[in-house]
């Protein structure tokens, strides 16, 4: 549903919003903070709910989360601003977990259930209960009927239906889940297994509720550049999430006026990625030291990959991911710094709450979440017409966002500076999909290939925390790639040591 204005989408937008205007410029964070449900929805009648208070209820839950904020029980009475003094502070992360289902915003959706809709016309043929193996389905007032104790969900009868008369209902967010972390607790309401959940947002993205939300640090964001010196590095797939004409020279000068220190490409880190994992490959794969490499750049893929193959770790590349590389890079030179990624992704806040990632990026946040905070400060991106020249990366490196841009990237340096070597390239996206490389990996099957894993469906462009349709996000970033003045990096950039 991204690049669509749903209500859901504004909703969170006016959420973030508000929580950012709260971190800019209150003088009482506590009252403005409960206040924000009542700004969001200040009528006595509700707009998306039956009841106001349910309305309200949710907001709150959303507030919390925006806050980096664990949902409140059900069973206690808890201000929306409890806990929030532990929060107030610029080191603070989000608290776990990061992916959270809304209980009281969750429509309780039936998944994987065959239905008989009112398209059923009573054939004389009934080919439905012919086909049944179960003999679930009888003729009730005319009309086929399926008894849900006998069904055993094969699907034959709405495959053999001469009118489509037979639905099967899924819940939106375990079909969007490639891994099954999804299941239905006991009042019918979604569940995340957050064991098997690699924070992909899959399922967020998914959900015409909003019952699903990610955690934010946009309030300890806010603290932190009211204290001191803050770094933004900006994801290539940042082209285009602000408006059609808005290139990357007009998103760092209005990063800039709302006060962060410089900015940066996080491009710049998938370049030495590139250049670095080319090296790889040529030193460890077509040798035959290793059987195959998988890249590194994706959390959600690396995850996947180290659960999915734990005898065969050293498969994934040990490179640093573009975000740390980056961040890395923009310590060397500014040590006394914090850095923000911003970026298209969920996972990313997973990863950088890693302990060997915790020093390097002190802050993740999404297109979606610094559309607010511009909001917040009165920006519009579309009538803003200020630029900083930014030129950190190559197009290499920026068509990392795309799916198949990183296994081309690392190609390209390849055939440039190992040239006579073959290589074999294959890719993945969506979870599912990746899943599959990876058992076929284990199995022998990927011998010899650089395997690049996309854990969303289209890759960064199709993050979560994107504003523009994948489409639309994939033809701009491949515009900048191809507009970029340098293809690909240096090969020296292999042997860069970042501390």
């Amino acid at each position: 549903m991204r690049g669509i204005d749903t209500p859901i989408k504004n909703l969170r937008k006016r959420v973030f919003t508000e929580v950012a205007k709260v971190a800019f410029d209150s003088e009482n964070i506590n009252d403005d903070i409960e206040a924000i449900p009542y700004k969001i929805s200040p009528s006595d009648r509700p707009k998306y709910r039956e009841s106001i208070y349910r309305e309200r209820a949710i907001c709150a839950e959303r507030v919390r989360l925006a806050m980096g904020l664990s949902l409140r029980p059900d069973d206690a009475p808890v201000h929306i601003t409890s806990g929030m003094d532990a929060s107030n502070v610029a080191e603070k992360y989000y608290e776990p977990p990061l992916m959270q289902v809304i209980p009281s915003a969750c429509d309780m959706c039936e998944d994987n259930v065959y239905v008989v809709t009112d398209q059923c016309r009573g054939c004389v043929a009934h080919p439905c209960s012919e086909v049944c193996p179960k003999g679930a389905i009888t003729m009730i007032n005319g009309k086929s009927h399926i008894d849900r104790e006998k069904c055993i969900k094969c699907g034959k009868c709405k495959a053999i239906c001469p009118y489509g008369a037979i639905a099967k209902k899924v819940r939106p967010c375990s079909e969007a889940c490639g891994i099954h972390a999804i299941s239905t607790d006991e009042q019918g309401r979604a569940h995340i297994d957050d064991e098997k959940c690699v924070k992909c947002g899959q399922c967020m993205a998914s959900c015409p509720f909003g019952a699903i939300a990610d955690k934010s640090q946009i309030f300890q964001l806010i603290q932190a550049m009211k204290q001191g010196k803050v770094i933004a590095e900006l994801a290539p797939a940042v082209i285009g999430q602000f408006g059609d004409d808005v290139r990357l020279w007009k998103i760092k000068a209005a990063l800039r006026e709302i006060g962060f220190a410089d900015v940066y490409e996080v491009a710049l880190g998938a370049d030495i990625g590139a250049s670095t994992e080319a090296h790889h490959y040529v030193n460890e794969v077509a040798t035959g030291k290793l059987p195959f490499l998988l890249t590194s750049c994706c959390p959600a893929w690396s995850v996947l990959a180290k659960r999915t193959l734990p005898d065969m770790v050293e498969t994934v590349s040990n490179a640093l991911t573009p975000m740390v590389a980056t961040a890395r890079t923009i310590k060397q030179r500014h040590p006394e710094c914090k850095i923000v990624f911003v970026g298209p992704c969920a996972a990313k806040k997973l990863e950088a709450s890693r302990t060997t990632v915790r020093s390097d990026v002190d802050f993740v946040i999404t297109f979606e979440e610094l559309e607010a905070i511009f909001a917040a400060k009165g920006i519009d991106m579309e009538t803003y017409e200020c630029e900083e020249p930014i030129h950190d990366a190559t197009g290499a490196g920026r068509g990392y966002a795309v799916a198949g841009g990183v296994a081309s990237a690392i190609e390209q340096c390849i055939n440039e500076y190992y040239p006579g070597t073959d290589v074999y390239i294959e890719h993945a996206e969506g979870l599912a999909e990746c899943q599959k490389a990876l058992l076929l990996a284990k199995a022998g099957k990927k011998d010899g290939c650089l395997i690049e894993g996309m854990g969303c469906p289209g890759g960064c462009v199709a993050g979560v925390g994107t504003n523009i349709a994948i489409p639309k996000a994939a033809q701009a970033v491949k515009k900048f790639v191809k507009d970029s003045t340098t293809p690909l990096p240096p090969k020296e950039y292999s042997k860069i040591e970042l501390p």
